[in-house]
């Protein structure tokens, strides 16, 4: 995140620092580690080169005036990050919504809302590719991750039968 933000200040880059969260009390950072909550502005995904764990938002522009990308080939960049979490949409235009989830390779999509606040238990959140971990936290396979299946099988034949059913006790 720090080489973010001195891209940021570097007026070449293109980054732009769009927004950050003021007034909150930062802990003291030589116990935990603490990043502020902020938005930057990047000028397109090639400069998505890691992912950012934290309140980070990246921000990038698609549509008339930005870059001369068509729709699928800016999700074929998004694709090819191996990083898919979350990904917010805003559009007025359903059918454009419906064909970005339809492609994109993460593992939530919000159209027109915050990116934020999935309950577990009633929406799972999990993510794709390098951002993934298995099965989606709520979600109908994430419980048996935690399950270790375990089969016996015991042959009383071998044995003569079975010692309790002969005696009349089963």
């Amino acid at each position: 995140i720090d080489a973010l933000a001195r891209a940021a200040q570097d007026p070449d880059s293109g980054i732009r620092l769009i927004g950050q969260a003021r007034g909150a009390a930062e802990p003291d950072a030589s116990r935990w580690p603490f990043v502020t909550p902020c938005a930057y502005a990047l000028p397109s995904v090639a400069h998505l080169r890691e992912e950012h764990f934290g309140p980070v938002l990246h921000v990038v522009r698609w549509g008339p005036g930005t870059a001369a990308l068509s729709l699928d080939e800016l999700i074929d960049q998004i694709n090819a990050t191996g990083h898919g979490l979350t990904l917010g949409v805003h559009t007025r235009i359903d059918t454009r919504a419906e064909h970005i989830a339809r492609r994109v390779k993460v593992g939530n999509v919000y159209v027109n809302r915050g990116m934020t606040g999935a309950v577990v238990g009633s929406q799972p959140f999990g993510g794709q590719g390098l951002s993934g971990t298995g099965p989606k936290a709520g979600g109908p396979l994430y419980l048996p991750r935690f399950c270790t299946e375990q089969s016996v099988c015991i042959n009383t034949a071998a044995a003569g039968g079975n010692a309790a059913l002969m005696a009349g006790q089963g």
